[in-house]
């Protein structure tokens, strides 16, 4: 069958989720997975198993669910059976399960409620197709000495200064940027480094995810909350100057009820025939509630991704 996946961004998270869509596809599954464009280049070239679907990353957010749902409808797949992974959205707290939230790590979270094991997901090698050639004609062109080491200080909303000054002098420091369209292109020279510091980021998930060996492994937080994922490598935890943000328990069940019946304000039938009727996209001044709700009781629009659970 053809089996959707609602995780259109980030690329971290993306690769975090390869290795569940992987056990559905070796299953029999046929997955249409729709991407923000900007990594559709990375994810075709890596994962060809999987049909990507590139789509743009619009202000109202409907990259998020509402335009996967219409790519699904494009591909016949049915949207009951695709599998929901993010972990949290705020226009849809209906989604995520309170108990599991509170519990587990947001990385966990996503096999939890796929229903695959959480070991899988160090099993990122076994899910993508490396250009070794590609690989090497990239490491050429960087023209990088005998020795070195690589650093990635800036991520998708974040920068934060690493301190090299402990390494080696006669090892070059280089920063990992944006030098290609292909995040995979690196694999060859990250396996070449003597040292790799990351903060929390795609590449770091790469290198935790692909289980590299031979660099000696530093991780740095970028953020002030604990939306970090489990690492299962041997990182050497570096010490930052974040700040710890103060922890605050969301219960998903009590704003999914605020919301919806925010959204049932909307979409009341007026008392007055001459008002005007709100249809599946309402609008409102109240910006708590997004234009788009996909997932009103009325339409063919699903109010549960829960029976795509794999049995």
């Amino acid at each position: 069958m053809k089996r959707g996946i609602i995780q259109s961004r980030g690329l971290g998270d993306i690769l975090i989720a390869l290795p569940i869509a992987k056990q559905y596809h070796d299953d029999g599954d046929e997955i249409v997975w729709p991407v923000c464009a900007e990594f559709y280049n990375s994810l075709a070239a890596a994962a060809p198993w999987i049909t990507w679907v590139s789509m743009e990353t619009d202000a109202a957010g409907k990259f998020f669910v509402e335009t996967p749902l219409l790519v699904f409808k494009e591909h016949g797949v049915d949207p009951n059976s695709a599998l929901y992974l993010y972990h949290y959205l705020n226009s849809q707290p209906q989604m995520t399960d309170p108990e599991l939230f509170n519990i587990l790590k947001f990385d966990q979270y996503k096999y939890q409620i796929s229903g695959v094991p959480f070991l899988k997901k160090w099993t990122l090698s076994s899910c993508i197709k490396r250009d070794k050639v590609r690989e090497k004609a990239f490491k050429k062109s960087l023209k990088l000495p005998n020795r070195y080491a690589l650093t990635h200080s800036v991520g998708s909303n974040s920068r934060i200064d690493i301190d090299t000054s402990w390494i080696d002098p006669a090892v070059k420091v280089i920063e990992i940027t944006a030098l290609s369209d292909n995040i995979f292109d690196w694999l060859s020279v990250i396996e070449g480094a003597e040292i790799v510091a990351c903060i929390d980021s795609v590449y770091a998930n790469l290198i935790d995810q692909m289980c590299i060996k031979g660099p000696d492994l530093y991780w740095v937080r970028r953020s002030p909350w604990d939306l970090t994922p489990v690492l299962g490598n041997d990182w050497t935890i570096i010490p930052s100057q974040v700040p710890i943000g103060e922890p605050k328990r969301i219960d998903p069940a009590a704003e999914a009820k605020v919301l919806m019946e925010r959204v049932a304000k909307l979409t009341a039938k007026p008392t007055v025939p001459s008002a005007p009727v709100y249809n599946n996209k309402p609008k409102s001044a109240d910006s708590s509630v997004v234009s788009h709700v996909p997932f009103q009781a009325k339409g063919n629009i699903p109010t549960s991704f829960m029976s795509a659970l794999k049995k």
